[in-house]
C-alpha cells in the first residue's frame, strides 16, 4: 500500500492496536490518496501490529516491550514486509516528533502516553489528541509547549471534539460569548444498577458499554464516570475555562456528544452516531471534511433523547475529579495514577468496583498540593502516587 506522494500527509499513530488506533487506520484506509503511515506503535501486541504493518506498510513500527519487538521483526521478515521495527520508549518519542511526520494521533491509553505526546507537541506537529491523561497530568506544561511550537492541537475524544466544533473550531470561550459548556456522558453500563449492587459488579459487566466499543480500562472509567471527570479537567485546559463553567449532563443515548450555551440563550450541539471514526475524520481532515465511513443519523428513527442530572452518590469518582479540577496539578497527577492502579486491580478481580474511589481518595489525602513544572517532577509524582495506591490496596487486602 506504500506510495510516495508529496501531497499526502504522513501520520504516526501512537497506540495503533487500541480502539482509537484501529479506527484511525480504518479512516486512513478509506483515503489512500490523502494519507500514508510513517509509524505505528504499541506496547506489546505484536501480532495485531504485524497485521497492520502488512496491510499499511508504514516506515516504522515501535513496540515498547523488547521481546515482543523481536517477535514482530521475525513475523515481518517472513511476510516480506519492509517496515522497520524499533523498540523502547525513546523510539516512541522519536516517531512522534520526526521531521518527516505531519500528523500524530496520540491514542496511547493512560499516563504512558504523556512523554511521546508531549514530544509531538514540542515538535509542532498537527496533534490529534485522544490521550486525555497528557493534559490531566501536565496541563500547564503541555499547553505551554503547544503555544511555543505553534502546534495545531485538535481534540479527538468525542466530547471535546464536539465542544471544539460547537465553539466554531475552538474559538475562545468567554471572549466568544460563551455562558457554559455542557459535557455529556452516557452514564456507562451501570447507570440503572442499584447503588447497593455496585460492590458486586464484575469486570465484564463494567466493560459492557451500551453504546461505545472501547478498551477495558476506559470502559471501567466510563462505568465509574472517572472518564467524565478526566474529561472535565482536560476541557478546562483545552478551552481555557474554569470547572464552574462546565456542566456535566447524563445523556444515555450518546447522540449529542456535547453542547455549548452562549450568553444570548443559543445552544450549539454536535450530534452523530456513537462512532469514534467521526471525530477522527474531523481531526485528520481539519479544516476540511472527509468521509468517515459512518452512517448519518436517521432522525425519524432516533426515538427519545433523554438528559439527566448526575447523581454524585452513584459516581464518587466524578465528585473527586470535580474537586481535583480546582486544585494544583499534583492532585490531578495523583488522581490519574491512583485510578490507573485501582482499575487494573479491579480488572484483575483483586478488588471490588466500589474500592476504586476509596483508593483514589486515600492517595489524594497523602498528596501535597503543589504545581508540577517539569516532566521529571510530573513522572516522579505519578510513580509516587502509584506506589501509594499499591501499598493501600495491600494493606486493605493482605496477600496470604
Amino acid at each position: 500500500m506504500r506510495m510516495s506522494s508529496e501531497s499526502r500527509q504522513r501520520i504516526t499513530i501512537l497506540g495503533a492496536t487500541g480502539s482509537v488506533g484501529v479506527n484511525t487506520l480504518d479512516v486512513i484506509g478509506r483515503h489512500p490518496d490523502r494519507y500514508e503511515l510513517y509509524a505505528i506503535t504499541a506496547n506489546s501486541n505484536w501480532e495485531m501490529l504485524a497485521d497492520q504493518c502488512c496491510t499499511f506498510e508504514p516506515e516504522f513500527a515501535v513496540l515498547v516491550v523488547e521481546d515482543c519487538a523481536q517477535q514482530l521483526e521475525n513475523r515481518l521478515l517472513k511476510a516480506g514486509c519492509r517496515t522497520r521495527v524499533l523498540t523502547g520508549k525513546d523510539n516512541l518519542c522519536r516517531v512522534a516528533s520526526h521531521e518527516d511526520v505531519d500528523v500524530v494521533m496520540a491514542a496511547i491509553v493512560g499516563g504512558a502516553g504523556l512523554e511521546p505526546t508531549l514530544s509531538s507537541a514540542k515538535a509542532g506537529k498537527k496533534l490529534l489528541l485522544a490521550n486525555k491523561e497528557s493534559l490531566v497530568m501536565s496541563g500547564s506544561l503541555f499547553m505551554q509547549a503547544v503555544e511555543q511550537a505553534g502546534t495545531k492541537l485538535l481534540p479527538i475524544d468525542s466530547e471535546h471534539n464536539a465542544i471544539y466544533q460547537s465553539l466554531a473550531n475552538g474559538a475562545p470561550g468567554h471572549a466568544g460569548g460563551v455562558r457554559k459548556i455542557l459535557l455529556t456522558g452516557s452514564g456507562g453500563p451501570l447507570l440503572r444498577h442499584s447503588i447497593e449492587a455496585l460492590a458486586e459488579v464484575t469486570p465484564d459487566e463494567a466493560c459492557a458499554h451500551p453504546n461505545w466499543k472501547m478498551g477495558r480500562k476506559i470502559s471501567v472509567d466510563s462505568a465509574s464516570m472517572m472518564n467524565k471527570g478526566l474529561e472535565l479537567i482536560e476541557a478546562c485546559w483545552l478551552f481555557a475555562v474554569e470547572p464552574k463553567d462546565i456542566e456535566i449532563v447524563i445523556h444515555p443515548q450518546s447522540i449529542v456528544h456535547s453542547m455549548v450555551e452562549y450568553i444570548d440563550g443559543s445552544v450549539v450541539a454536535q450530534l452523530g452516531n456513537p462512532d469514534m471514526r467521526i471525530p477522527i475524520a474531523h481531526g485528520l481532515a481539519w479544516p476540511g471534511r472527509i468521509s468517515s465511513g459512518v452512517k448519518g443519523l436517521d432522525f425519524t428513527g432516533l426515538g427519545d433523547m433523554n438528559f439527566e442530572a448526575v447523581d454524585l452518590t452513584r459516581y464518587p469518582c466524578l465528585a473527586l475529579c470535580q474537586e481535583v479540577a480546582r486544585q494544583p496539578q499534583s492532585c490531578a497527577i495523583a488522581l490519574n495514577a491512583a485510578n490507573e492502579v485501582a482499575v487494573q486491580h479491579f480488572l484483575d478481580e483483586l478488588i471490588p468496583f466500589t474500592d476504586i474511589p476509596i483508593i483514589i481518595e486515600d492517595v489524594l489525602e497523602q498528596t501535597s498540593c503543589e504545581e508540577a513544572h517539569t516532566i521529571e517532577s510530573i513522572l516522579a509524582l505519578d510513580e509516587e502516587a502509584k506506589n501509594r495506591a499499591v501499598e493501600f490496596i495491600r494493606a486493605r487486602r493482605p496477600v496470604s
